[in-house]
């Protein structure tokens, strides 16, 4: 993981050098920002490697930014690219439509299309967790030809629920893919993203694609509700939309049970509770994980540590 700020510059250097990173990174283009936002301007990028996959994060003030054809001709990247907005959102502009990506919101285009973007807000700035995925890799999956250029992808409900899911845990864990595991986590990431853009059609995605998109929403969905105490197979299925039998078969290949998983995850955020709350009592830290009995807490808690919860937390005395 490499990370660089503009914090290690001059003032009057910062959003020149930036852009030197930028353009390095994620093709040719220009910017307008006036003199006032070039002397405040800040930014801060961070990236890894997975595979032949690059994974970003930047934030920044706000700018304008513009790709030509002609800075295209110049310059051709050639990478599928997917973008997650953290911040205020973004207006984006290919050269066919203009559209707003909200917080949280994804699009999605190839380096090589034009395109313009700027914040929603004038002074919001950026703040967005990138994808580059080189489309050699992604041209087995398309099945359709489409316009490449910059659209929003929907991410709540199916498939594109699947790819938000997964994108999510893909970026968390980016930092520490290598090998065989990373070349499927890319791989299984454009999938989803070709066939949550319309570039692929559902039933050309492979079943281990499906399977790993969805044991992701039901891990979302669990850390989201650890609190409920109902939070039970089937309340779970209904909610990321399978079956009780198809939510049980994807915890298979993980050498766990979904119960087990829930109990597991609970009582990691107990532990947490009992070191940073010290003066909560220790049932009520049970109940507001979702363990209503203090006997399978005491129990778990200390199978899973080798201490009790209440000689746990004399460590942090």
């Amino acid at each position: 993981m490499s990370n660089w700020s503009t914090d290690e510059l001059r003032p009057h250097e910062r959003f020149d050098y930036w852009l030197e990173v930028r353009i390095a990174k994620h093709g040719r283009g220009s910017a307008a920002l006036n003199r006032q936002g070039r002397r405040d301007f800040t930014a801060t990028y961070s990236a890894c490697t997975v595979a032949d996959a690059s994974v970003s994060q930047v934030r920044t003030s706000s700018y304008r930014f513009e790709r030509s054809a002609a800075d295209i001709a110049r310059m051709p990247v050639d990478r599928f690219v997917i973008v997650q907005q953290l911040g205020v959102g973004c207006l984006m502009q290919p050269d066919h439509a203009a559209f707003v990506v909200p917080t949280g919101g994804f699009s999605t285009h190839h380096a090589d299309t034009p395109y313009a973007f700027m914040p929603t807000v004038e002074h919001g700035g950026f703040h967005a967790r990138v994808v580059g995925i080189p489309f050699a890799r992604c041209l087995p999956f398309i099945e359709r030809a489409g316009d490449l250029a910059t659209q929003p992808l929907a991410g709540e409900n199916g498939v594109g629920g699947l790819f938000a899911a997964y994108f999510n845990s893909f970026v968390a864990q980016a930092p520490h893919l290598q090998g065989a595991a990373a070349e499927v986590a890319v791989q299984t990431l454009a999938q989803l993203a070709l066939v949550a853009r319309g570039l692929s059609s559902p039933r050309e995605l492979g079943r281990d694609a499906v399977r790993a998109g969805q044991l992701e929403s039901v891990r979302q969905f669990v850390g989201r509700n650890l609190q409920r105490a109902d939070l039970s197979p089937a309340s779970v299925a209904r909610a990321v939309g399978v079956s009780v039998r198809q939510l049980h078969l994807l915890f298979e290949p993980t050498g766990t049970t979904f119960a087990r998983y829930v109990l597991q995850r609970r009582l990691e955020r107990a532990r947490q509770f009992l070191a940073l709350q010290p003066g909560r009592p220790i049932l009520d830290i049970a109940l507001a994980c979702g363990i209503e009995s203090s006997t399978v807490f005491y129990r778990g808690f200390r199978q899973a540590y080798g201490v009790t919860p209440t000689d746990y937390r004399k460590d942090f005395a």
